[in-house]
């Protein structure tokens, strides 16, 4: 597994670096978004759908689990999976369906990770405990 670390010191290199990840994935991608509240996820996920020239689009899938973006022939699915109990909920919304089908965003994925494909990639934001504009972003493929 490779592992990369970026230091961002602030919201738009945080957005930067989701803008060119998102350049890179294909159908069939999986991406799990790990970190507290306040971390960063929002705005990777905000300059991640800037690519796709989404971004004024985007809205907290906090209470619907999943929003669906159409982008010419690309889906990108962002899922919020906070609230759901375990793996048994997400099946129960046909959630693996879509791992196939566009590019799936998922934070808190590691509620499910016994139902995401084997070659996921995990992304995980901690924030600076001295500097509130510095995030910690790990990616692991």
């Amino acid at each position: 597994m490779e592992t990369y670390t970026f230091t961002s010191h602030s919201e738009s290199e945080t957005m930067d670096l989701a803008f060119n990840l998102a350049s890179k994935l294909h159908v069939g991608d999986v991406v799990v978004l790990t970190g507290d509240l306040g971390s960063g996820k929002t705005k990777f996920t905000e300059g991640f759908l800037k690519y796709f020239n989404l971004d004024k689009e985007i809205s907290s899938p906090t209470f619907t689990i999943v929003n669906e973006y159409k982008n010419n022939d690309i889906n990108i699915y962002h899922f919020d999976v906070y609230r759901l109990s375990d793996s048994d909920e997400f099946y129960a919304i046909g959630g693996e369906e879509y791992f196939s089908t566009g590019i799936c965003l998922i934070e808190w994925g590691e509620i499910i990770k016994d139902v995401l494909p084997d070659n996921y990639i995990h992304i995980t934001f901690e924030k600076d405990s001295s500097d509130e504009n510095i995030r910690y972003i790990k990616i692991m493929h």
